[in-house]
């Protein structure tokens, strides 16, 4: 690098600031701001300059550009890509002792804003009765930015903190009125690991005590990047295996009571929805997705197949949907490839095709942000119309050998082309042992445990391969898939 002093190249030095050190571990982005702009150093300084220049610029803009502050916020989120806009982030850092500090740095602030804190009003936004309402410099009090939408048309989880019903460390159980409870869950990614498997059995027990039903959904950027892997990959390498097996049927267990409880369970999911996230869906009630949902069974890229329920819900759905005119191995065939290919949906849409959405049943939300208010809605619809609750399949017909062989023929024909590696077909058997019900000598009638305890067995035996384990660590560490 140049030196300006010398005008002589000497050896790059990398800047580290400790502010920026202190703040990278923090996930929740208001905290995180909170700390860049405490920091002492030059990058704390940096921080504080950059916004002091901002709040100064966009309360001079209000009504220069626009008559209501939180369309400057959205303007910034949808057109910039912000997760919080500016007025947002002035609240955060706390409009008044931020305002103080704006004077003596030498930033100036429209007389709007002086005029609100004098008034008492000490945020651009507040939450009232689950709706959030922002501050109106022409009226001087706070309205809602629905802008005459329909009442409960837009249901926001986290403005409804002060009607917690039950919460642990992970999630949170909220009533959003006309006795149905929404859960929502907050870990990396979000994740689904024990304290959210305790989340979803409470809240269920609890709706079944006294509410007319669930709706699970987040605010969060993604519903769920799948099953907590790191557990998974300690488990193997500790070979606890009397603990994973424990691990996945609770994981089974705790999917099936969202389809065989005693009220209505309805799923809202957007963004990233793999995994276990798809199989929270598949076993659903009843599916409200945002358009972008991107729903799929992954768990052949890191080695094993899908353990909490998918595989059997696949199979599952493969035998009702043989028709007597046709080959019965073409549906099954198309099922397995695409948890064997690890094949994702690119939209809400196409997971209609997928079969991972039923088509005449779960629906497409256009607007992303009321989902959750859909979902309600259809919670006491289908309540009201008498919900029963669901007696668990004995009559899922599997083919047994005869369409094992045509599969492994196919696996076989996948490997032999260069599109399966040696352990894409350890894996692929195993999850065509599973769908086709064994290795049973003729087409019979099993039962949906019959087949979540194969799906158990077949998972656990792949955790105990070298390469699993291989892949396992390296989405860990790079978040990338190895194909080995």
């Amino acid at each position: 690098m140049l030196d300006l002093a010398t005008l002589e190249y000497k050896p790059r030095i990398k800047t580290k600031f400790a502010t920026l050190e202190a703040a990278k571990p923090v996930d929740d982005l208001k905290q995180r701001l909170k700390i860049l702009v405490a920091g002492q150093d030059k990058a704390g300084e940096f921080y504080r300059q950059f916004h002091y220049a901002l709040f100064s610029y966009i309360s001079f803009r209000i009504p220069e550009i626009s008559d209501e502050i939180y369309r400057v916020d959205d303007a910034m989120m949808a057109g910039f890509g912000w997760e919080i806009g500016a007025f947002e982030s002035w609240d955060v850092l706390g409009v008044e002792k931020t305002t103080e500090a704006m004077k003596a740095a030498g930033y100036k602030v429209a007389p709007w804003v002086d005029e609100m804190l004098a008034a008492g009003n000490t945020n651009f936004y507040k939450i009232q009765n689950g709706e959030r309402l922002s501050y109106s410099p022409q009226s001087r009090t706070y309205t809602s930015p629905k802008g005459g939408g329909q009442e409960g048309a837009f249901i926001i989880l986290n403005n409804y903190k002060d009607k917690i019903v039950w919460k642990n460390s992970n999630a949170a159980l909220y009533d959003i009125g006309n006795d149905v409870v929404a859960l929502q869950w907050n870990t990396k990614m979000n994740s689904i690991g024990s304290e959210v498997l305790e989340a979803v059995n409470k809240s269920i027990g609890i709706a079944e005590e006294k509410f007319k039903g669930l709706v699970i959904a987040n605010d969060g950027p993604n519903f769920s990047a799948g099953a907590n892997v790191g557990m998974i990959f300690m488990y193997a390498v500790e070979q606890e295996y009397d603990e994973m097996g424990l691990a996945i049927r609770l994981f089974q267990n705790t999917m099936m009571r969202v389809r065989y409880s005693a009220i209505p369970v309805i799923v809202a999911p957007h963004g990233l929805t793999l995994g276990g996230g798809c199989e929270m869906n598949l076993h659903a009630d009843k599916v409200f997705a945002a358009p972008e949902t991107y729903i799929g069974l992954v768990e052949a890229g890191i080695g094993v197949i899908p353990g909490g329920g998918g595989t059997k819900e696949f199979a599952l759905r493969a035998a009702d949907e043989m028709h007597e005119d046709e080959p019965e191995t073409i549906t099954l065939k198309s099922r397995f490839f695409t948890i064997a290919t690890a094949k994702v949906a690119t939209s809400g849409f196409e997971a209609f095709d997928m079969g991972i959405l039923r088509k005449g049943h779960d629906e497409i939300v256009m607007n992303q942000s009321r989902r959750i208010a859909e979902a309600k809605n259809a919670v006491i619809e289908l309540y009201d119309q008498g919900y029963v609750q669901p007696i668990q399949r004995t009559d899922i017909k599997v083919l047994g050998r005869s369409a094992l062989g045509a599969l492994y023929a196919g696996i076989h024909g996948m490997w032999r082309g260069n599109y399966a590696t040696d352990h894409d077909v350890v894996v692929a058997k195993k999850l065509a042992y599973v769908m086709c019900g064994g290795d049973l000598s003729e087409q019979s009638l099993v039962s949906e445990q019959y087949l979540l305890d194969l799906e158990r067995e077949a998972f656990l035996s792949l955790c105990g391969e070298k390469k699993t384990l291989q892949r396992i660590e390296s989405v860990l560490k790079t978040g990338k898939p190895l194909r080995n």
